[in-house]
């Protein structure tokens, strides 16, 4: 097989940043995407009905002449978000989603949720008007090692979410354990899962490998071969409850190599390029359109794309640096190549 036509796919978790990163990195996703649901985690933090509307017009902005993408906005779930703001969102044609981040636990997260208690009545309100609840499911207290946060917030909350909300759609974002493949799979129907291309392609070596490689620094952490493994599984298993999340994130060099570096993986460039890698290793070319373009909105209940892109196979060089507005960046194989590409036009 030399090209591959799909449904023009969709990204359900991206972040561009915003000024002039975001106008450096939103045209990557445009090239490839139709749509994206982007993240709030600004400073200060998305976090009500306005901000969103305000932000996603800076992205359009963005967006190159000629291209057609839709950012799907989402607010930041804080102990301060009220029900009224939920009900404000559900009326507003552009907020799809609310976000909940453990407070500390990625880039910009101070704003997070500390006590998941405190927005209960929020997570209620949420449910009565099928506004979904977005998770970076791992457990942040500092009694827990860094590679079981996600196991812990499965026993500790996401167990107990699903069952006190059986009505609320919810996505465990960007997963990366065979614990939360198992759990996703076996769970109700309004739980499903999105999957990177990097917890794919990447174990846990790929940080260590001839020194600390800061580049593939991310949060959640990957993770082990054999979750790795597992997540291929249920990735090109065909299965409506996972599909395409980047969680491309960009940061500049300086910030990823500092003595306290960033966590993030920018993919964006060559996104649909990695998971065409990973799916024909998977000998499952076939059910890579379901995972990037159907299952996503179909979730969301929202329309599939009605155009398409075609990938050709044929090797494509990464470059070693990306513009990430003015400042340089180093994307996921930065100085190596990719066996797809995506077609122009």
């Amino acid at each position: 097989m030399h090209t591959l036509t799909l449904t023009r796919p969709d990204d359900w978790h991206l972040h561009v940043r915003d000024g002039a990163m975001l106008a450096s990195v939103v045209p990557d996703t445009a090239r490839q995407f139709g749509r994206a649901i982007i993240m709030p985690n600004l400073k200060p933090p998305v976090a009500t009905v306005d901000q969103a509307l305000a932000y996603r017009e800076r992205i359009l902005a963005a967006v190159p002449e000629g291209m057609s993408f839709q950012p799907l906005m989402t607010l930041y779930l804080t102990e301060q978000t009220t029900p009224d703001e939920i009900h404000r969102a559900a009326d507003c044609q552009h907020v799809y989603a609310v976000k909940y981040y453990p407070a500390g636990a990625t880039t910009n997260a101070a704003s997070g949720v500390r006590v998941i208690d405190r927005v209960w009545p929020v997570l209620e309100a949420m449910q009565d008007v099928r506004l979904p609840l977005l998770m970076h499911g791992e457990v942040t207290d500092s009694d827990i090692d860094v590679f079981d946060r996600e196991a812990v917030f499965i026993e500790r909350h996401l167990s107990r979410l699903v069952k006190a909300f059986p009505e609320l759609p919810m996505v465990l974002e960007h997963i990366t354990t065979k614990d939360s493949a198992d759990f996703v799979r076996e769970g109700p129907a309004n739980l499903a899962a999105t999957v990177t291309a990097h917890h794919l392609l990447l174990n846990r070596n790929a940080m260590f490998e001839g020194g600390l490689r800061p580049h593939h620094y991310c949060l959640p952490l990957i993770k082990r071969e054999q979750h790795r493994q597992a997540l291929v599984e249920v990735a090109t298993s065909g299965s409506p409850k996972f599909f395409l999340g980047t969680d491309s994130a960009p940061h500049p060099k300086a910030a990823k190599e500092s003595d306290c570096g960033c966590a993030g993986i920018y993919s964006a460039r060559n996104a649909m390029a990695f998971y065409a890698e990973v799916f024909e290793e998977a000998g499952a070319l076939d059910r890579l359109e379901a995972f990037a373009s159907h299952y996503g909105p179909d979730f969301y209940r929202l329309p599939r794309n009605n155009d398409q892109i075609t990938l050709i196979r044929e090797q494509e060089r990464v470059p070693e640096v990306v513009d990430f507005g003015g400042h340089p960046g180093i994307p996921l194989r930065a100085g190596g190549s990719v066996g797809w590409r995506v077609a122009a036009g």
